[in-house]
């Protein structure tokens, strides 16, 4: 009797350590079935087909500029200046006779770049203000939520001014400026998911565990923040190269002779009724730029989302 309890117990500690073998093994496979799942959710999704469209387009036009570019962007000839479409300049010529399809193809680049990169400084410097508030709790949460109360009252391209007119105008500043600007964003949407987060039950066998809070935070907590983090920097990225363009309008951007669209469409409205290329195509390209990234973001929002797959 005995030598079957026993017999029984080593079998059943054998299939206990296969059963807590077996997750570690199929996590990978679960996660690329997961990404699968996503991504065919995402493509069946024909508002993010038509984004990624956009994108891909805008995306190698401005990888490609050097290529493709028919003249340089910054080289000027007045007897060319305001000339229409033609076969030698493609969109034009501005008030100097620089090529509109060169100065367009780089000014692409530029406004991907304030885009991406204002994203990554929000989200660097958001993030983790938001997780910290969040999962701790208490006065610190308080006094960082009224600071970033008071960030979100203004308007994110009115902040964005004010951070440009304290550090000077330049494409390196609108980058920094449309980042803090995104701040309070970051803030606030990860404070919201470690709240609900913290609470779950493997947070709190984190911390049974012996676990530092740190550790918790970044190797339990935020990746399970992800989903939203990834769908509100698809939108944001849209919302700082429209921030970027405005600054660009109003002369607090990128300065000639640098091809930057904002500053191309506020260089050319002086002229809108004798050469409207000159804000037409700058015009469209911020246009069909935000929209592209906006329809894969609501793409991404609902194939990350299990209720509506």
């Amino acid at each position: 009797m005995a030598a079957r309890n026993t017999a029984g117990g080593a079998a059943a500690g054998t299939i206990d350590r296969q059963d807590e073998a077996q997750p570690a093994a199929t996590t990978p496979r679960k996660k690329a079935s997961e990404f699968r799942e996503v991504l065919k959710h995402l493509l069946r999704n024909r508002g993010a087909v038509i984004g990624l469209v956009i994108i891909g387009f805008f995306v190698t036009a401005s990888l490609a500029a050097p290529l493709i570019a028919t003249h340089s962007p910054t080289s000027t000839s007045l007897i060319t200046r305001l000339q229409p479409i033609s076969g030698t300049h493609w969109l034009g010529t501005d008030e100097l006779g620089r090529d509109l399809f060169s100065r367009m193809l780089y000014g692409g680049r530029i406004s991907l770049n304030i885009g991406i990169i204002s994203v990554l400084i929000g989200s660097l410097i958001g993030v983790p203000i938001g997780a910290v508030s969040g999962y701790y709790g208490g006065k610190l949460d308080i006094v960082t939520q009224r600071f970033i109360d008071i960030m979100i009252a203004f308007p994110g391209i009115l902040l964005a001014i004010v951070v440009v007119t304290v550090l000077g105008v330049g494409v390196q500043n609108v980058m920094i400026a449309t980042g803090i600007a995104s701040v309070p964003i970051y803030a606030r949407l990860v404070r919201g998911s470690v709240l609900s987060i913290k609470e779950q039950s493997y947070v709190t066998a984190a911390r049974a565990a012996g676990l530092r809070d740190i550790t918790i935070i970044f190797k339990h907590v935020l990746p399970n923040c992800l989903a939203p983090l990834i769908v509100q920097s698809t939108f944001q990225i849209a919302t700082s190269i429209l921030w970027a363009a405005g600054l660009g309008f109003l002369g607090l951007g990128a300065q000639a002779p640098t091809p930057e669209w904002g500053a191309i469409l506020s260089n050319g409205r002086d002229y809108i009724r004798t050469a409207h290329h000159l804000t037409t195509y700058p015009g469209l390209a911020i246009l069909l730029m935000v929209l592209g990234f906006n329809l894969v973001g609501d793409g991404l929002r609902d194939a990350l989302d299990p209720k509506t797959r």
